[in-house]
């Protein structure tokens, strides 16, 4: 199960050099593919939530009841659900400035460069903080038997991903060709 959120991370990871080399262009003065930023845009909201994160927390609410040794507040759960919370609301911020662009409003150019410089960072943080803290620790505390009490409910939670599953959604196959995916 932890293989699948990895590689559902390294997806991410995809979009964010995407991300990276949109912030090149912006910072450049280049033609940005504002287009495909928004659907990028777009899938990092809503995706996630739909697919990614209903997984994580089904595997962090199960480790905060039955395995986790920290007060609460002080549990992975409190401290991913206040990232995710800041994730949606930069989110939200830096599409709703592509959407203004994209209705040919004027939007300072090193406004939108540090929106979305800001939302890389914390997206990239997001990530390494899952990678090199939650999971080592449910990798840690977890055992055998709790994989498996999981898992009876992680099967009902999959679903093909719209971007990087088996078939890209009309409204992603402009970003997959920028991805390189098909």
């Amino acid at each position: 199960m932890l293989d699948i959120l990895h590689k559902d991370h390294k997806n991410i990871v995809k979009l964010l050099n995407f991300l990276r080399e949109t912030l090149v262009a912006i910072r450049d003065e280049q033609p940005v593919p504002y287009r495909t930023l928004n659907d990028a845009l777009i899938y990092l909201s809503e995706v996630p939530d739909m697919y990614h994160h209903p997984r994580e927390d089904m595997i962090y609410a199960y480790y905060s009841r039955y395995r986790s040794q920290q007060p609460t507040g002080e549990n992975i759960t409190s401290v991913l659900e206040q990232q995710h919370l800041q994730l949606v609301h930069d989110g939200e911020s830096l599409r709703e400035q592509v959407s203004m662009v994209l209705m040919d409003a004027v939007v300072p150019l090193d406004e939108m460069a540090s929106n979305l410089e800001s939302f890389v960072n914390l997206q990239q943080s997001h990530l390494d903080y899952e990678e090199g803290v939650v999971f080592p620790q449910l990798k840690h505390a977890l055992t055998e038997d709790d994989w498996r009490n999981i898992e009876q409910s992680w099967n009902s939670k999959i679903e093909d991903d719209p971007l990087f599953g088996r078939t890209v959604a009309e409204q992603y196959q402009e970003l997959a060709e920028r991805l390189n995916l098909v």
